[in-house]
């Protein structure tokens, strides 16, 4: 029945194609069905890695006779929340709105005009502790609608009016010194101190409150609230690098933990997780050995099993595997002694706490490791027999559409890694994805949300887009010097503070431009969840290019990031876990952002000067190498060569030191 998804971009959409249900993409063209028919919208919402997602098109969207019912009297519309995230945005704060809470997979009814009238998520096929089964649920709207349509459209009007008052934009409250401490002593109220981490569960990994924290102890030391940010910071990231929602074996992060101790994880695998998690797990790794254990793991995994060939990093790995959840990673004692024998088989049970009764379902257990074992050989050799005989089994499905602001994310990962741990090929590959995203996501300064297998999505990119991507490229230009990865960036820029910003209101952004299509509202979520908000993401990257570009585009960016940040305190103060992209922000312009350029011919001195400069830096500092005036690299203008020899200039904000020459000298200044 589906035929009008089978040539989608979006591989969920794929998933539908073959159900009983007439399903539409998002379109104008659905709601004008649902007009001529005189019957209301079934929307529903999910993603490909979303495992409550597949139980449900199983349960449900697979019974004919359940088809049937939706076929006769709805228009069904099926939605990937990765490639509309603004449709996605504005029906999710109806869901909450109407039941307290939201998630996927999202089901909506709305009238023709796209306003919604009911709301809710995962529905079983039988009545189950209160909750109706769809069948009773798609009965009642259709009365509903059919006995009283009126009211049912007057309802829905007045759902929408609601909602557009309830907008308020954050109020003016900067983001300044004694924001970030209060940011802190708040987050350190709610962290769990025995298990790392933040809350209770389920438990996400807060990759940009790790940034924050790790950029606030860069910038105070041990000084008043600098050693509890790298307390924090360093707890939670070992907690959960030795935890089961690491894959011990091949890599990579799970999306979350169900239990508060890192246990048992929702076994879907996110790029943007894996890609924030590289990028601050790269800045803990040159003082800590677990830390840069896991950073190349992650790197490798990244690429290995996630790197699409066109160059591009895929959306994410499925919590299923042949519909079961976590088949492929989870193990008993019995299949651990018989893949390594009966000597290593104890072994590994042992080191990566596998018990009889399980740690997760069915006697089976994910795997943990709690202490790192000394006889590292043994356990690389453990490690891979097991890697290569999990690879044996059942895979889980890939979502291999390539998300344009998670590869941005990816790429800025990538490239703080290989400063990192000293390691071009994931430079080279950072770079490759970065060519592939400019040659077919963007076009004339404009962004286009999705592509898989070389072809590009329809769905144009939101704030988070650019703001993610210019980020990445900016990671880029510093890395290599390159002067077309800044001028990429700053046209991206451009186009955000020309579409995104507020016109009436300075420092606010909306996530869908000016003249994206026109929905029910316009979206504006300022708060970061498991990615950056789109405003915190525009921000940051304005920040940063606001002390690499030209002196025209400085003052603008500049002013525009101090906008920005001046309306996050709020939010900074009561509710830092979800600002943490925002503080890190706030960290790198109290720093002034700290800006090193390093001027010289590509020899030995300078290496020697910009590996001084990479390894003393903070976080959110900006870090240029190249020849004294390089054209296209301003931040290299007017710094000549000291008495003939390479040299490093020093800048916070506005005031900058006098150059030195040498190493030593530099990480002074730096210190």
């Amino acid at each position: 029945m589906a035929e009008r998804l089978a040539d989608a971009t979006s591989p969920y959409l794929l998933q539908h194609a073959d159900n009983p249900v007439d399903w539409w993409p998002w379109s104008a063209e659905a709601f004008e069905e649902a007009r001529r028919r005189d019957v209301p919208v079934l929307l529903s919402v999910g993603y490909a890695a979303c495992h409550w997602c597949h139980v449900m098109a199983h349960e449900s969207f697979e019974d004919p006779e359940i088809a049937a019912i939706m076929n006769e009297n709805f228009v069904t519309i099926k939605v990937d929340r990765e490639e509309r995230p603004d449709v996605d945005a504005v029906y999710m704060e109806a869901t909450q709105a109407m039941t307290g809470q939201g998630g996927w997979p999202m089901t909506c009814f709305l009238t023709p005009d796209a306003e919604p009238f009911h709301c809710g998520t995962y529905s079983p096929p039988r009545p189950m502790q209160g909750i109706p089964s769809f069948r009773q649920l798609l009965s009642a709207v259709v009365e509903a609608w059919t006995e009283r349509g009126g009211e049912v459209r007057e309802a829905a009007s007045t759902v929408v009016e609601q909602l557009s008052s309830q907008r308020t934009v954050l109020p003016e409250s900067a983001v300044d010194s004694d924001t970030l401490v209060t940011a802190v002593s708040g987050l350190h109220e709610e962290f769990d101190s025995a298990n790392g981490g933040f809350g209770s569960a389920p438990k996400f990994p807060p990759s940009m409150v790790l940034e924050f924290l790790l950029r606030h102890h860069a910038r105070l030391g041990d000084e008043g609230t600098g050693a509890q940010a790298r307390d924090m910071a360093e707890r939670t990231a070992e907690a959960m690098a030795r935890s089961g929602m690491y894959d011990q074996l091949a890599g990579g992060f799970a999306r979350y933990s169900v239990d508060a101790r890192w246990v048992v994880p929702h076994f879907e695998k996110m790029l943007y997780d894996n890609a924030l998690l590289l990028r601050a797990y790269a800045h803990l790794a040159p003082r800590r050995d677990w830390a840069a254990r896991v950073t190349r793991e992650t790197a490798d995994f990244l690429l290995r099993d996630m790197r699409t060939p066109e160059g591009g990093f895929a959306a994410s790995l499925d919590a299923d595997t042949d519909g079961v959840e976590g088949l492929t990673y989870v193990w008993t004692p019995e299949q651990l002694c018989s893949v390594l024998g009966d000597d290593d088989g104890a072994w590994a049970t042992e080191l990566f706490g596998v018990t009889e009764a399980g740690t997760f379902e069915h006697g089976s257990s994910t795997l943990q490791l709690p202490e790192d074992p000394d006889d590292h050989e043994r356990f690389e050799r453990v490690r891979r027999v097991l890697l290569q005989a999990r690879d044996l089994r059942p895979q889980p499905g890939i979502d291999d559409k390539v998300v344009t602001a998670w590869n941005g994310m990816m790429i800025a990962g990538l490239v703080e890694a290989s400063i990192a741990l000293d390691e071009p090929a994931w430079l080279a590959a950072a770079e490759r994805a970065a060519e592939l995203l400019l040659s077919l996501h963007v076009r004339d300064g404009r962004v286009v949300r999705t592509s898989r297998h070389g072809v590009a999505g329809t769905a144009a990119g939101v704030l988070e887009d650019y703001g993610c991507l210019a980020d990445g490229l900016l990671a880029l230009h510093q890395a290599t010097g390159s002067a077309r990865w800044l001028d990429a960036a700053c046209e991206l820029l451009d186009t955000a503070l020309e579409q995104f910003c507020d016109q009436d209101e300075a420092g606010v952004f909306h996530d869908t431009a000016s003249d994206a299509e026109t929905l029910v509202r316009r979206p504006s979520e300022p708060a970061d969840n498991a990615s950056p908000s789109g405003a915190s993401a525009v921000t940051h990257a304005l920040l940063t290019a606001s002390v690499l570009t030209d002196a025209a585009r400085s003052a603008r960016y500049r002013e525009a990031a101090d906008a920005a940040l001046g309306r996050a305190g709020l939010l900074a103060h009561r509710a830092p876990r979800f600002a943490g992209h925002w503080l890190a922000a706030a960290e790198a312009a109290q720093h002034g952002p700290l800006q090193i350029a390093v001027a010289g011919a590509d020899d030995p001195s300078r290496r020697e000067l910009l590996d001084a400069a990479r390894g003393r830096a903070p976080g959110g500092a900006v870090v240029v190498a190249g020849e004294p005036d390089e054209t296209g690299v301003p931040l290299l203008a007017g710094r000549p060569l000291v008495e003939g020899a390479s040299a490093a200039y020093v800048c916070r904000g506005f005031v900058c030191d006098r150059p030195v020459t040498t190493p030593d000298a530099l990480r002074s200044a730096l210190s």
